[in-house]
């Protein structure tokens, strides 16, 4: 038998379904939510209730929006010749910090066969048609993390876009800026030598 109410164990059990939040991670938080007088769970409960019944995803490329199709897409000075295709939508947020001026697509995640994220799950079927259906389309860089799952799904993209584009590109690995040398792992300085480029 708990000596917790059920409404706090049922909040623990919630919070524990959080990437990154374990058992006692989420009691803190849920008593934090408790005590605390700047913390309001009815603020809280507003928030992630606007969070599923307002936002959708981008008809063109599934990135997080209030209308059927997000700002970047819907702007006409935008470079709709060139996908970048990323994992989820903060990646976007950190490209539109470089000088990147072509369009994205959200995946919404990377082929994890362990965490049951098989193609079915990603958003890969809307990224086929959208290069299908568009003549436009130049080039689609798959921008995916460096890890097994990113590199595995860069190469079912690969393998699916090959007969419908002319050019499938993965972003360059290497070396980062400030990196000494000596510290560097062995698949690191691999792919800073396979990707070099001209002065």
């Amino acid at each position: 038998m708990s000596l917790l109410p059920p409404q706090i164990t049922k909040t623990i059990e919630e919070f524990s379904k959080l990437p990154g939040i374990g058992p006692k991670s989420a009691e803190r938080l849920t008593f934090h939510l408790l005590r605390s007088s700047k913390a309001s769970p009815e603020a809280l409960g507003n928030s992630l209730s606007e969070l599923k019944n307002e936002l959708k995803y981008c008809k063109t490329c599934q990135m997080v929006s209030l209308q059927e199709e997000c700002s970047i897409c819907a702007d006409s000075s935008r470079d709709h010749s060139t996908i970048l295709v990323v994992e989820n939508p903060l990646d976007v947020v950190a490209f539109e910090k470089t000088s990147y001026k072509g369009v994205y697509h959200v995946l919404h995640g990377v082929l994890s066969p362990i965490d049951g994220m098989g193609p079915e799950q990603l958003k890969l079927k809307e990224l086929i048609n959208r290069v299908s259906g568009s003549g436009s389309v130049k080039e689609v860089i798959v921008a995916t993390n460096p890890d097994v799952e990113g590199e595995a799904t860069a190469s079912y993209i690969g393998d699916q876009l090959k007969d419908k584009i002319k050019t499938v590109s993965r972003l360059a690995h290497g070396l980062p800026m400030g990196a000494d040398i000596e510290f560097a792992d062995q698949v690191t300085l691999k792919q800073s030598l396979e990707g070099r480029r001209s002065l």
